[in-house]
């Protein structure tokens, strides 16, 4: 098969920020602070750091490494660098067309209380049973996710560098900015500073396998592993540019965002409760429901909350357009389609799969997979049980059937590989071994 020309980012900066942009998402900004309040704050925090040094960084290198060795498409690439591993670009392709339709789902959630805030609406999104009104209307949270996903397809067809890219180079550096200003102020809150301590000291008597589980899925979610995005960025990214160095950037970004996001989220709630750490047990809806009532009730919350959802858009933005890149990529180069034909045809697919989810709180609230809402289930399934399998097979695969140092040579490109031995041993025995904890802890759960 012919590769196509193929135009990648403009040097190691764009690739940073493209795919720290990828990392930098929901998953940081909705997922990472409720699941904070749930594991005990600070030993989370810890726990998610060590985690994302630990494993994050051999399995984001093995990633890029394959894409940019293969530099083709994600459902093609791992069939490049070794045959016998084609069938693992078709999971990690499909591993996208799971979570990105409820992903876009949530998008239009927060697309939408964007819009309220900004129009000064904020303290109707605080009253009482405001979200679940919203997200059991119809066809609303059908729109919304239109919108969401048509604004990711613009950007898409822009192509890697004047859309991807650019787009990045202006939503990280903006998302940071936010993000700071936001929980300084949080801070200055009464009582805030007493959640920022309870966030920030670990207590170990709070530490158990359950919290090491739930970081390890945080992490895989954080930072788009084993979804296809970091292979098919990796075949943007020229042999020039060091793979190392990269991925320890996006880390950084990663971490960044996520511990700001409890810097806001948590302290403001704690000022907001006076102190109640049950406050924080409303979960995945802690964003929607109970952050909108701390806006309401603290000095200038309209301002704030404008910003705190502007800030979650373009997190949310930009993870969905790498999210959709992924078999926007594999449609141009599998069946030789215009970009902007391909991100089309993927919005059409999206809008479809994203139904299911986005009408499971009101026509099909009666189906419960497992005794979960669609949207949860299909969370369940792609972050829990096949992306963690994708990311054990990838290491296995390179590990003992392939041997981790073709892939090492090629991370070695640029300005070598320092962490060569840890990454190969840690490829080899200390990620399957945790990941197939993960696992059976998920399946268990």
């Amino acid at each position: 098969m012919d590769k196509p020309d193929r135009t990648g980012f403009s040097g190691r900066i764009g690739f940073v920020l493209s795919a720290a942009g990828s990392a930098v998402g929901l998953g940081n900004i909705w997922r990472f602070p409720y699941l904070a309040a749930e594991y005990g704050g600070g030993i989370f925090l810890l726990v998610y750091i060590l985690v994302t040094l630990i494993f994050g960084f051999p399995i984001m290198a093995m990633e890029i490494a394959i894409g940019r060795k293969a530099g083709s498409c994600c459902v093609n690439a791992y069939g490049i660098v070794d045959s016998r591993a084609s069938f693992l670009g078709w999971l990690t392709s499909g591993i996208t067309l799971i979570t990105l339709p409820y992903y876009c789902v949530i998008g239009g959630w927060v697309l939408k209380y964007a819009a309220v805030y900004i129009v000064g609406e904020g303290s109707e999104a605080a009253a009482a049973g405001y979200f679940e009104s919203f997200i059991s209307g119809v066809p609303q949270p059908l729109v919304w996710q239109l919108a969401f996903i048509g604004l990711a397809a613009a950007i898409i067809i822009c192509g890697v560098k004047n859309g991807i890219e650019l787009a990045n180079r202006f939503l990280m550096p903006a998302l940071i900015i936010i993000a700071v200003i936001v929980a300084a102020y949080t801070l200055t809150l009464p009582g805030a500073l007493e959640g920022a301590a309870w966030y920030l000291t670990p207590d170990l008597s709070k530490f158990s396998f359950r919290t090491v589980l739930a970081a390890m899925g945080q992490m895989f979610w954080s930072l788009s592993l084993s979804s296809g995005i970091m292979v098919t960025f990796g075949a943007y990214l020229g042999s020039s540019q060091s793979i190392e160095k990269s991925v320890k950037q996006i880390e950084i970004f990663d971490l960044g965002a996520a511990f700001l996001s409890g810097l806001i989220v948590i302290p403001a709630v704690f000022s907001f409760s006076g102190g109640d750490q049950q406050a924080l047990t409303s979960g995945a809806g802690l964003m929607f429901t109970t952050l909108p009532k701390v806006f309401d009730a603290i000095p200038s919350g309209r301002i704030i909350g404008v910003l705190f959802f502007i800030l979650v858009m373009f997190a949310a933005v930009s993870s969905a357009i790498s999210m959709m890149e992924v078999n926007t990529a594999n449609l141009i180069e599998r069946f030789h389609l215009k970009r902007w034909q391909a991100a089309l045809v993927m919005a059409g697919v999206l809008a479809v799969l994203g139904i299911p989810p986005a009408l499971g709180y009101s026509l099909w609230d009666e189906f419960m997979p497992l005794g979960m809402t669609i949207l949860d289930f299909e969370d369940f399934i792609g972050n829990s049980i096949v992306t963690p399998i994708a990311a054990l097979l990838a290491c296995l695969f390179f590990g003992w059937v392939a041997h981790p140092r073709i892939l090492s040579q090629e991370i070695q490109k640029g300005s070598g590989f320092k962490r060569r031995k840890s990454f190969e041993f840690t490829i080899r025995w200390l990620a399957p071994a945790v990941i197939l904890a993960v696992l059976v802890g998920s399946a268990i759960g």
